[in-house]
C-alpha cells in the first residue's frame, strides 16, 4: 500500500483520488472500467496503481464500456466502478444506467467535471452533469473539490462508502459520483505543500474499520394460512437471475411441495435449469395457455409471484382476466406488478419463507391438470423439434438447452431469442447461468454486456438477432482486454424478426424499410475487421459440435442464417397446435 503514497503526494488531486480507490479496494472493488479522458486522468492514475488488487479496463466507447461494466457485474454480483471524462462522455452511459436500475445490478459510475468557475461560461468539454441520470441511481451527489485538509479526507472515505452501500442496499443498483478537478490533472506539483500532511497522516489508522457491508438478515417469515388452504393456487418464477440460484431453485421447490402447487417457470428463470429440483415445473404455460378452455380450466385463485413477471403475453393477458389473489416475493423496494392487481408485496426473499413441511405428492385435482398438460404439450414440442432437420430460429433455443457444458454462463439478447427461450426451453438439470438484460429489454449493449458476463469466467455463450449484435459492434473493440471465451450464436434473419409478430407485418409498405429494418450485412466480413473468428453454421448437428465443448479463449461468432418470414410464419401456425390435442384428456 505504501508504495502508492508518493504518487497520492504529488498533489492534491492525486492525493483525492488515491483516498478514493483506496477506500474502495477495502470495500471490495475488483474491477474499475476507465474510459480515456482528461478530466479523469486523477482516477485513471490512481486506479492504474491498484492494479492488481483492482483490475483497471480501459474501453474506448463509453457506452459499450458502461454495458460491459453492468455484464461484470451481474456475473460476479459485486459493484463495478465506471470511470469517465467530463462533457458528453458520461451521457453515454445513461441507458446502461437505465438498465442497471431496472435490473437491481450494482454500479458506481464516476464522471469527472471541471470546476465550477469553468461552468456555464462556455469552457471547453463541459456540459451540466448533475443529476444527469434523473432518478434512476439509488443515491447521486457531487463531491467537494479536492482539498489536503485532514477533515475533508474523511468525508471523502465516509462518501464513498456510504456510495458503495447504496449501490447494494436496500436494493442494489446504480449510484452517481460527480468528480470536479482542477488543473494540473496529471501527477504534477501543483504549488501546494503536502509535507505536513504526510506526517500527520497514518493510513492503517485513517482506513481502519472499512469491511464490505453484510446485507441485513431476514427472520423466517411464516407461511400465511391462506396460502395453506387454498388448492387452487400457482407459483410463478418469473424472471431472475440470483447469485446463488441452486439455492433460489430448492427454496421455491420446498414452498411449492408445501403448497402443493405448480410452478410456472419463465425461461429466464434458473429453475427451468435445475429441474429435478422441482418435480410440479411447468415450462410450457404460454403454449397452454394459448388454449381457451385449457386457460379457462386452470383459473386459479391465489398465486404467489417470485421476481419479476415473466416475458409471456398469453400469461399476463390470463393472470389480468382470472385475476387471483396475488403476492409479490421479491427484496426490491420497486413495483413488481404491471397488472395492479389485488397485489401484496412481501418485501423479503423467497430463501427467508420458514417451510413447516413438504409432501412429494401433488394431491390436488387442480395441480395434476396442471402437470398432466405440461407432460402432453412438452412430449408434443420435444418430438416437433427433433423432427425439424431445416434450419429454424426457433430450435435455436431448444437445442442450446440441452448441449451447453454444465453451468455455462449464456447471455439471452432482447427480442426474439428471449420469447423463443420462454416457448422453447426445454427444462434441463445443467445448471446453466442465465443472463440478460430485462429491465429495460432495449437491445443496447448486448455484445458488451455479454463480454462483461464472460470475462474471467467459465467459457461463455451468447444468443443473439442480427439487429442487436449490429447495434453494439463496438463491443468487439474489447477483444484484447477480454479474458476468456465467448461463442456468439448469431441469428440472422436480416431483420427485425420479432415485428414480423406484430400487426404491422401486414402493412408494406412502410414495414420492411422502416420495422423489418434488412441490414444486408456479410459477418463474415465484419468479423474479419474486427480479427474475431467467423463460421457459418449449415446443420444442427455442426451447431452442437461446436458448442459443447467450448474453447477457452477468444471471441467467435457462429452464423445461422434463417428466413425471418418463414420463422414467423412457423410460430404462428405451431404455437397454437401444441395444445388442440390435448383437450379432451385433460378436461375430462
Amino acid at each position: 500500500m505504501f508504495d502508492l503514497m508518493p504518487i497520492a503526494f504529488r498533489n492534491v488531486n492525486q492525493l483525492w483520488a488515491y483516498i478514493l480507490t483506496e477506500t474502495l479496494r477495502r470495500l471490495g472493488l475488483t474491477c474499475a472500467i476507465i474510459c480515456p479522458g482528461s478530466r479523469s486522468t486523477p482516477l485513471a492514475v490512481a486506479f492504474a496503481q491498484q492494479v492488481p488488487e483492482i483490475e483497471a479496463i480501459s474501453i474506448l466507447d463509453e457506452r459499450s464500456a458502461a454495458f460491459f461494466a453492468l455484464g461484470q457485474a451481474q456475473a460476479t454480483g459485486r459493484a463495478v466502478v465506471l470511470v469517465c471524462t467530463s462533457g458528453t462522455a458520461g451521457a453515454n452511459f445513461y441507458s446502461a444506467v437505465i438498465e442497471a436500475s431496472y435490473s437491481r445490478v450494482p454500479l458506481l459510475i464516476l464522471t469527472t467535471d471541471r470546476p465550477p468557475e469553468l461552468r456555464n461560461c462556455h469552457s471547453g468539454q463541459t456540459v451540466d452533469q448533475l443529476r444527469l441520470y434523473g432518478n434512476y441511481p439509488n443515491w447521486q451527489t457531487e463531491l467537494a473539490l479536492p482539498s489536503a485538509d485532514l477533515g475533508m479526507l474523511a468525508y471523502l472515505r465516509q462518501t464513498v462508502i456510504h456510495s458503495w452501500e447504496r449501490a447494494q442496499n436496500p436494493t442494489k443498483g446504480p449510484v452517481h459520483l460527480n468528480i470536479p478537478f482542477r488543473d494540473p490533472l496529471a501527477p504534477l506539483p501543483d504549488g501546494i505543500d503536502l509535507s505536513y500532511l504526510r506526517s500527520q497522516f497514518h493510513p492503517e489508522e485513517f482506513f481502519a474499520g472499512i469491511t464490505n457491508p453484510c446485507p441485513i438478515p431476514y427472520a423466517p417469515f411464516p407461511i400465511p394460512k391462506e396460502w395453506k388452504e387454498c388448492d387452487r393456487g400457482i407459483i410463478i418464477a418469473g424472471v431472475a437471475q440470483p447469485s446463488q440460484p441452486e439455492e433460489y431453485c430448492k427454496a421455491i421447490a420446498h414452498l411449492s411441495q408445501t403448497l402443493k402447487w405448480p410452478v410456472l417457470a419463465e425461461g429466464l428463470s434458473p429453475v427451468r435449469n435445475y429441474a429435478e429440483l422441482n418435480p410440479y415445473l411447468i415450462s410450457t404455460y404460454d403454449l397452454i395457455l394459448r388454449n381457451q378452455q385449457l386457460a379457462k380450466q386452470l383459473a386459479p385463485e391465489m398465486m404467489i409471484q417470485v421476481g419479476e413477471m415473466p416475458t409471456s403475453k398469453e400469461l399476463r393477458t390470463w393472470i389480468d382476466a382470472t385475476q387471483p389473489r396475488r403476492w409479490v416475493i421479491d427484496k426490491s423496494d420497486q413495483n413488481l406488478d404491471p397488472l395492479h392487481g389485488r397485489t401484496t408485496h412481501l418485501r423479503i426473499s423467497v430463501e427467508d419463507i420458514k417451510v413447516e413441511e413438504r409432501n412429494l405428492s401433488l394431491s390436488s385435482d387442480y395441480g395434476k391438470q396442471w402437470c398432466d398438460a405440461e407432460a402432453k404439450v412438452r412430449l408434443a414440442v420435444d418430438q416437433t423439434m427433433g423432427k425439424i432437420d431445416e434450419i429454424i430460429e426457433s430450435k435455436a433455443a431448444w437445442l442450446i438447452s440441452q448441449i451447453l457444458p454444465p453451468e455455462t454462463p449464456l447471455f439471452i439478447a432482447n427480442s426474439m431469442p428471449v420469447r423463443d427461450v420462454e416457448y422453447f426451453w426445454k427444462p434441463n438439470n445443467l445448471g446453466v447461468r442465465s443472463h440478460f438484460n430485462r429491465g429495460a429489454n432495449g437491445i443496447d449493449g448486448t455484445l458488451s454486456t455479454a463480454l462483461g458476463i464472460a470475462h474471467r469466467q467459465q467459457s461463455s455463450v451468447m444468443l443473439t438477432g442480427d439487429l442487436a449484435l449490429l447495434h453494439d459492434t463496438n463491443g468487439f473493440l474489447i477483444r484484447n482486454k477480454f479474458v476468456g471465451h465467448l461463442t456468439i450464436v448469431l441469428i440472422n434473419n436480416n431483420g427485425g424478426g420479432i415485428f414480423e409478430m406484430l400487426p404491422i407485418a401486414k402493412f408494406d409498405p412502410p414495414f420492411e424499410e422502416f420495422f423489418g429494418t434488412p441490414q444486408d450485412i456479410d459477418f463474415a466480413q465484419l468479423c474479419a475487421t474486427y480479427n474475431v473468428q467467423h463460421e457459418l453454421i449449415t446443420s444442427w448437428q455442426q451447431l452442437q459440435q461446436k458448442l459443447n465443448p467450448l474453447p477457452a479463449n477468444g471471441i467467435r461468432v457462429l452464423e445461422v442464417q434463417t428466413n425471418r418470414k418463414a420463422d414467423a410464419k412457423w410460430r404462428q401456425r405451431n404455437l397454437r397446435i401444441f395444445t388442440t390435442d390435448i383437450v379432451i384428456e385433460v378436461l375430462t
